[in-house]
Order: C-alpha cells, then sequence, then structure tokens
C-alpha cells in the first residue's frame, strides 16, 4: 500500500484538495498590476507542480475570470478530464441587505458563467453585518441552489463562533470556514478549533505568512514604514503584528523560526506554514500567489516534506508567550471586520 499523499487532503468526498492553496486575492489590484495573459500562463505551473487548489472571490477583479480562462486553455490543449484534477473555491461577499431568492441565484450564476463551471465546487459566504439577520436567508436560497447541483459545498469566511454555531443550528450544510490563522493571529485555537473539532467542520487558513513578513527578507531588518509596505498584505499584517506585539518581539519570532528553518533545511515561510497545518481541523493554507510576477512554487514545496519535532515546538512558544492576547483586544475570528 502506497503511504498518503501529505500534499494533498480529501476535503469532502468529492472534493480532494491541495493542502497548500494558491490565493487570488492578490490579483483584485491591491497587490500591483497583473497582466492577464502571463497570469493565466503561470496558472499551468502551479497546477503541474501539484498545486492545484485555488481560493478567490467574486470581488478579486479578475480572479473568476481567470478561472475560466484557464480551465478553458487546459482542456483545449490536455482534454476535459483534466478538469477533474482542478479545484476552484470561491466567495460571495454581498452587502448586508435584504435577500431573495432571484438575487441570490443571479450572483451565483455570475461566477458559474466567469468560472466557466457547471457548479460551483465550493461557495464560500461572508457577511459584513450580524444585526441584519438575512444572512440566513441568503444561506438557505444558496443551499437549495446546492441541491439544485449549481453548488457542490457551502462554506463560511470570515465567520465567528458564534454566528457560524448560529448557521449550523439552522440546518445550514457548512463543511468549512475561512479564518486568518498564523503564529502572530492564534485567536482560532481559543473558541473556534474546540468548536469545528465537535461538529465536524473544517478550516482553511489566511495569513499564514503574513504576507510576506514571516520570511528572511524581514529578519534583522528595521522596522518598514508604512510606505514601504507595498501591497494590501504587508499593510494589513503589520498592523496585526502592531497589535500582537511590536517589531522588536516579532524579530524575536523571526530569529527563532531561522533556526528551526536551518535544522531542517528550509525556510522561516515553511515553519509559519507547517505550524498552522498542523492544527486541528485545518485543512488548508491559503498561500498568496502574484501570477506572472512571482511564486515560490519550490519553496511551498518543502513544506510537505517537513515534520517540527517538540523542540521546535517549544521555542517557538517560548516566544509566543510573550505576546498579547490578540483574542481579548480583537475578538473572536472575523471580529476585525465589523467594528
Amino acid at each position: 500500500m502506497n503511504p498518503p499523499d501529505s500534499r494533498r487532503l480529501q476535503f469532502t468526498p468529492e472534493l480532494n484538495i491541495c493542502r497548500i492553496l494558491n490565493g487570488m486575492w492578490q490579483v483584485s489590484g491591491a497587490h500591483g498590476a497583473i497582466a492577464p495573459q502571463r497570469a493565466v500562463q503561470s496558472m499551468f505551473d502551479y497546477f503541474d507542480a501539484g498545486f492545484t487548489t485555488w481560493d478567490l472571490a467574486d470581488h478579486y477583479g479578475p480572479a473568476e475570470d481567470f478561472i475560466g480562462e484557464f480551465r478553458r486553455q487546459i482542456s483545449a490543449t490536455r482534454g476535459t478530464a483534466v478538469l477533474l484534477s482542478l479545484q476552484a473555491f470561491t466567495k460571495w461577499v454581498p452587502r448586508p441587505e435584504r435577500m431573495t431568492r432571484n438575487l441570490v441565484e443571479e450572483n451565483v450564476d455570475i461566477s458559474l458563467r466567469r468560472m466557466d463551471v457547471p457548479s460551483l465546487d465550493l461557495l464560500q459566504f461572508h457577511w459584513w453585518e450580524y444585526r441584519n439577520k438575512s444572512y440566513l436567508d441568503a444561506l438557505k436560497y444558496l443551499t437549495e441552489l446546492q441541491n439544485e447541483g449549481k453548488i457542490k459545498r457551502l462554506a463560511l469566511t470570515n465567520f465567528d463562533t458564534e454566528h457560524l454555531q448560529t448557521v449550523l443550528e439552522n440546518d445550514i450544510p457548512i463543511v468549512s470556514n475561512q479564518v486568518q490563522f498564523s503564529l502572530i493571529d492564534r485567536r482560532p485555537l481559543v473558541r473556534m478549533v474546540p468548536f469545528c473539532q465537535k461538529h465536524h467542520v473544517k478550516l482553511l487558513a489566511y495569513g499564514t505568512v503574513c504576507g510576506g513578513l514571516l520570511s528572511e527578507r524581514y529578519l534583522g531588518q528595521p522596522e518598514p514604514e508604512r510606505s514601504s509596505l507595498d501591497t494590501a498584505s504587508l499593510r494589513k499584517y503589520k498592523n496585526m503584528i502592531d497589535v500582537w506585539g511590536g517589531w522588536e518581539l516579532f524579530q524575536s519570532l523571526l530569529s527563532a523560526l531561522q533556526l528551526i528553518a536551518q535544522k531542517h533545511g528550509v525556510s522561516i515561510a515553511n515553519v509559519a506554514t507547517r505550524c498552522v497545518l498542523d492544527q486541528p481541523t485545518v485543512a488548508g493554507v491559503i498561500v498568496g500567489a502574484r501570477l506572472g510576477v512571482s511564486d515560490h512554487l519550490q519553496d511551498n514545496a518543502r513544506v510537505f516534506d517537513l515534520t517540527l519535532d517538540e523542540d521546535d515546538r517549544s521555542q517557538i512558544d517560548a516566544v509566543l508567550r510573550q505576546s498579547r492576547d490578540l483574542y481579548q483586544l480583537i475578538g473572536d475570528c472575523g471580529d476585525e471586520y465589523r467594528r
């Protein structure tokens, strides 16, 4: 019998995914210009390296269109059967207003057309304002569309534990929740992970390498000016570091991670990613893909062969114990979007 492939996970009975998902926020315009033709061509490199699973959203600029064009090109050159090896997880992020069946279906149909798929692999639903209970109406209509075959699986993104529970109590068949989860942001461990373990909900983690801040590039460097942080990701996660404990403590973390990385012959980002992949209920981590600009395919692949030992974890925990409690300062998963 062949050993299980550490790179992949049977996410649902019909969806076998790569545990490092290619994040497409980077094509939304907030991370610099993207050349569409070059971007789609680079998607072949990801696919051929085994990174077959994509995370995107209706509002990530041309992300859904890129998936559609990639599907057409790869099926034309390699045959339609290859499409069975490709997974594309999109999101719907509506304004918090009254939800009708027509409105919900129209938006699902837009994603189906843009991505050129007969059924959405995974639709991850986000809602900005919990006080508006229409999110439950939206999810019930999405469940109807799932039953009709337009959606394979339903999920959430940036829902807190309380409202994930509310959704499940309303018999909405949620398979996952996408949340920020990293060595800097460990809020999911407080309530989300235990709840998901109990109710068999998986987590997809983003922000795991803090937009690239958890890397050798920033080790031993002075605190960057905001003007030098040239992507939305860098600015976002630098803010998280400031709340977590500041640049000096962050340097201590990078130093500890470097020692562990050198011991195993990997990178700081590999160690940071492995730490999150090893957490209970985490199905995969989302690593941003700057399509046609740069890639880290060979480096990312090293994560799958990395095993951290107790000494490694103790070194990391010694630094993390000095940080502030983000759960107390910010709240549960996704609460930063609702303040």
